[in-house]
């Protein structure tokens, strides 16, 4: 009954919202106000069932939930919604990736999905292109929506995808242009986007609003970019060109947008922008005419969704619609999923769990990334270990790598997920969490030592240090570390997904040195010399050795020419790393013993335990 009665107190917040923004509906040009509904999703990375196939819970919030809402709304705002999503659908749970790689013959999932909901527009993003070709190519032919994207373009300069919408509600012309982030070649490698290049994203808003208005002459102007808000983040700046998160550089140099809805940072954008001083998102953007440009963005995995009333009042002495645009984020978490849509996809759901559900092997022990930041760990090592050894499997066809680089891609997993040692084929998503695939590269042994410098200098700070943090976390403009208000835990200067470490040589890490002379290696891990003139193969994932990260550029010094030219690349496997990895394991007569390899350590050693002591409780909180 308590579940109950939150649900229906959640239902009437979302009909209270439209209640409140919802004047009398009349002809455009009478006088009478006209709101137009406007809803969007990103980010929400498969989740399309109040379930989490990865670790057997039932989940808060889903693309079920979100179907709630827009029942709701639609019940407000009749035909005057418009309904968005934002991309990065396609990677994430194994509801998408079994439709993506495992069963191909039938329509996806996804779309199937979008069009039941009745979608008007969706947005591409970098873990949609991440799929390849034949996923997201064969997904758009089957999804009714309009495909958008503006910056990912022939090599005649045509864009790939659509570059924009026009969209007409109650006599109000909307147009809707899509961009992307354009550090995609930068992360994943040329076959997922043969036929394509990205441009700067300004530069395309440039070209194509003056465009829209001219040809199209809309009322409403609204930008859907899988991008983020934050333009410093990664060390750059407002004029670093092809900047990842240029959605509030678009909205600041480019005139025209009403609102931008975006994607890609996870962070929930309520219609203010970053304030790049403060690190906070209260800063009031403005278009280069002085009128403010709303920032929308849902959090992932539906956590929560913007719902945006844009009102327009027709003032007959101007000639033009005098704009109102209110948005909040629905949490919807304390929305009930819809049972129609629950109906409608139950066969989908069943077989999505009847495969994860496989078993695959066993493990003796269990273990979890929270080691991963700190040292040397069992999780990361098992990575190292099957790298190493499909490297040296000659049906792989893979060139023999004498060393293998790696990281934790999530920061709180822990495998196996049963109490018995049993693997099944979810934990596969906990182990490796990206559609990465495995590359061979050679370096030189100089190379290594700089890659590990760079890692190692965004890792960890030096120490001792004021507060003895062995993790080097972001810090404001006064010094102090930055909380994320969602979670509790302080923000790292880098991803923990850029903690690449080594395995195939032994080595030490000393944080009382100042960064880049942090890394001594004493030797390979057979006992043979490591020499830094000779060239090594390494095993290395797809993102690594395409530039993600900067390790390649600014650590081992590589021309970003010859890394995004795979000058380096020796083989790589024709599938995603996860897909062997399963096969590993099933290859496995014996339960899988996991360990630390102990080839590389932290010191001062307890300078390291005194660090991960004190920030082992900053990177986890209790829960609340």
């Amino acid at each position: 009954m308590r579940k109950a009665h939150a649900w229906r107190i959640a239902l009437f917040a979302i009909l209270a919202i439209g209640l409140a923004f919802t004047p009398a509906f009349g002809a455009p040009k009478d006088g009478k106000p006209v709101t137009i509904t406007f809803i969007e999703t990103s980010d929400i990375h498969g989740a399309m069932f109040p379930y989490n196939f990865i670790t057997a819970k039932e989940s808060k919030t889903s693309l079920a939930q979100v179907a709630t809402l827009i029942s709701a709304q639609r019940a407000q705002a009749g035909a005057n919604l418009v309904l968005l999503d934002n991309g990065d659908s396609l990677q994430g749970q194994p509801t998408v990736y079994y439709y993506n790689f495992e069963k191909t013959d039938v329509p996806h999932v996804w779309g199937e999905a979008l069009n039941y909901l009745g979608y008007d527009a969706v947005g591409v993003g970098n873990h949609d292109i991440e799929a390849g070709h034949p996923v997201y190519d064969k997904l758009y032919k089957e999804t009714k929506a309009a495909v958008l994207c503006a910056n990912a373009v022939k090599d005649d300069g045509s864009p790939y995808f659509t570059p924009y919408k026009v969209i007409e509600r109650a006599g109000i012309k909307i147009a809707i242009l899509g961009l992307i982030t354009p550090k995609i070649p930068d992360w994943l490698p040329p076959q997922f986007w043969t036929g394509m290049s990205f441009e700067d994203m300004v530069v395309s808003a440039k070209k194509w609003v003056p465009i829209i208005m001219e040809k199209e002459k809309p009322d409403l102007l609204v930008g859907l970019f899988h991008a983020g808000v934050d333009y410093t983040y990664g060390g750059v700046t407002k004029d670093t060109p092809k900047n990842e998160n240029a959605a509030q550089l678009v909205a600041e140099q480019v005139p025209g947008f009403d609102m931008i809805f975006v994607g890609h940072d996870h962070q929930g954008w309520e219609g203010l922008g970053y304030n790049v001083e403060k690190k906070t998102k209260d800063y009031v953007v403005r278009g280069p005419d002085g009128r403010q440009v709303f920032i929308y963005g849902a959090l992932n995995d539906a956590k929560k969704i913007p719902v945006v009333k844009a009102t327009l009042t027709w003032d007959k002495a101007k000639k033009a619609y005098n704009k109102d645009i209110r948005g909040v984020l629905v949490d919807m978490a304390t929305t009930k999923a819809d049972p129609a849509f629950i109906a409608k996809f139950q066969p989908a759901y069943d077989t999505v769990k009847a495969w994860v559900d496989r078993p695959v092997a066993k493990m003796n022990g269990s273990i979890t990334t929270k080691d991963s930041m700190f040292g040397d760990s069992a999780f990361v090592d098992l990575i190292h270990r099957i790298q190493l050894e499909l490297c040296a499997d000659p049906a792989m066809g893979l060139k023999k790598a004498d060393i293998s680089f790696a990281a934790p891609l999530a920061m709180n997993a822990t495998i196996p997920s049963s109490a018995d040692g049993t693997l099944f084929v979810r934990d596969m998503f906990n182990l490796y969490v990206y559609e990465n695939f495995l590359y061979t590269m050679s370096m030189t042994g100089q190379q290594v030592k700089d890659f590990l410098e760079y890692s190692y200098q965004n890792w960890f700070a030096t120490m001792p240090n004021e507060g003895n943090h062995l993790i080097a976390f972001a810090k404001d403009k006064d010094g102090k570390l930055v909380q994320d208000a969602r979670t509790g835990a302080y923000t790292t200067a880098t991803r923990y997904y850029n903690y690449d470490s080594a395995a195939g040589i032994t080595y030490t890490v000393d944080v009382s040195k100042p960064a880049g002379s942090r890394v001594t290696i004493t030797g390979m891990a057979d006992g043979s010399a490591f020499d830094p003139a000779k060239t090594y193969s390494v095993a290395i994932n797809s993102y690594r050795g395409q530039g993600g990260g900067g390790h390649l550029e600014l650590g081992a010094k590589m021309p970003k020419a010859d890394i995004l030219a795979m000058k380096n690349v020796t083989s790589a496997t024709t599938k995603d790393l996860r897909f062997y990895l399963l096969k590993w394991f099933e290859k496995q007569k014996d339960a899988v013993t996991v360990g630390a390899l102990g080839n590389w350590k932290v010191i001062p050693e307890d300078l390291a335990a005194q660090g991960k002591a004190v920030d082992f409780p900053i990177l986890f909180p209790p829960a609340k």
